[in-house]
């Protein structure tokens, strides 16, 4: 091709399609603007969840995800459990132990933060002689399938060992009765609960990312790239003055260097207000996982609006809590025959009743709600 103007050339890139780009060739760095995959059916046979060693790295590796599961599982449990009535003649559940380090109120705190996380909770369910109930022994919700009849109810879990498949451990198969399972968020005839992050897999990995990138912005404001123009082209020299250069940025110590011998040093770092400010799209995620549990911002210790928006925000969040405490309450019941209650830690409702007074009395004397006599 010669240097004229005329020697330009058209490219082809009308002809590419959305397959051809790098957003569809990496999905993860370049998600589509909109993409759904089909569900399927949700009538199952067999269930087990294979993605929560995936769940639970997300639950400890993003600090705001934990944060949000572990409030609701410490609001759901509250101030603990009263034990209402038993079948048995129970006065209190001390003797429930777990592993050996639990209680009954940890270990239920424990079965929230994992059915909020990977959609299910199982614990064996053990018992004496009489069938009064002496415990209840958490169990690794990635290693226990859920087995189902031709008729979508559940006939048995079976346990497989931990570590090494081939080894000459046995699953474990236990019976309905044998297993506290609690399943959150079903949907249709599934045997199986629905997992909070999964649903927000998108959002966190988005989250993540602009972390990310935003930790290499803020880095270069402190740590900037030097280009160093040498006179030479000796790849020993060009090596050693290299190594020395490193060597004074990670001490933080002056270099000297001889006359001539470099002709130029350049100074390369991200100005301040050089790209999108990514503050607003960080929040804006954050909101997004929130609202997944119905979870304000107030809750986690963020800002909040007026004092009258904050507490209407939080009566909301209050029903969602309280939802979770049925649903325990309910499965309690229903596969340990025990009445208990969870009382919610820190209840709005009263103060609203006040507030809602306090306007009537002001409108009695014709005062407008929220503005002072005179």
């Amino acid at each position: 091709m010669s240097n004229k103007i005329d020697s330009a050339e058209i490219t082809n890139f009308s002809a590419k399609t959305y397959d051809d780009t790098a957003p569809a060739q990496d999905s993860t760095l370049y998600p589509s603007s909109f993409s759904i995959t089909p569900a399927g059916t949700t009538s199952e046979s067999e269930y087990q969840n294979m993605n929560w060693s995936e769940q639970l790295g997300y639950y400890l590796g993003v600090s705001e995800l934990a944060g949000m599961i572990d409030r609701k599982a410490q609001f759901t449990i509250g101030k603990g459990y009263k034990l209402k009535k038993s079948l048995f003649g129970l006065k209190n559940l001390d003797h429930i132990r777990g592993n050996g380090l639990d209680s009954f109120n940890t270990i239920m705190y424990n079965a929230i933060r994992v059915y909020t996380s990977g959609g299910d909770f199982f614990a064996e369910i053990i018992k004496n002689s009489r069938g009064q109930l002496r415990n209840l022994k958490p169990l690794n919700p990635g290693l226990m399938k859920v087995h189902a009849n031709s008729r979508g109810v559940i006939v048995k879990y079976t346990l497989y060992p931990a570590g090494n498949f081939g080894d000459i451990k046995k699953p474990t198969v236990f019976t309905p009765d044998q297993i506290f399972h609690l399943p959150y968020n079903r949907i249709a005839d599934q045997i199986h609960g629905q997992s909070t992050i999964w649903k927000l897999k998108k959002v966190l990995d988005m989250r993540a990312e602009a972390m990310n990138d935003l930790r290499v912005v803020f880095h270069r404001y402190v740590k900037p790239l030097w280009i160093f123009s040498v006179d030479t082209d000796d790849d020993t020299e060009i090596t050693t003055f290299k190594n020395k250069v490193d060597s004074t940025i990670e001490k933080a110590e002056n270099m000297v260097v001889p006359k001539g011998t470099v002709d130029k040093i350049e100074r390369i770092a991200i100005p301040q207000f050089a790209t999108l400010d990514p503050l607003p799209w960080l929040e804006l995620l954050q909101k997004e996982f929130l609202k997944a549990e119905g979870m304000p911002e107030i809750v986690m210790g963020g800002k909040g609006g007026s004092e009258a928006e904050s507490k209407i925000l939080y009566l909301a969040w209050q029903q969602i809590v309280e939802f979770n405490q049925m649903f325990l309450e309910e499965q309690i019941k229903q596969q340990l025959g025990l009445t208990v209650e969870f009382e919610f830690p820190a209840s709005i409702a009263p103060e609203l009743v006040n507030d809602e007074k306090k306007d009537s009395n002001n409108n009695k004397f014709g005062t407008a709600p929220g503005k002072d006599s005179k």
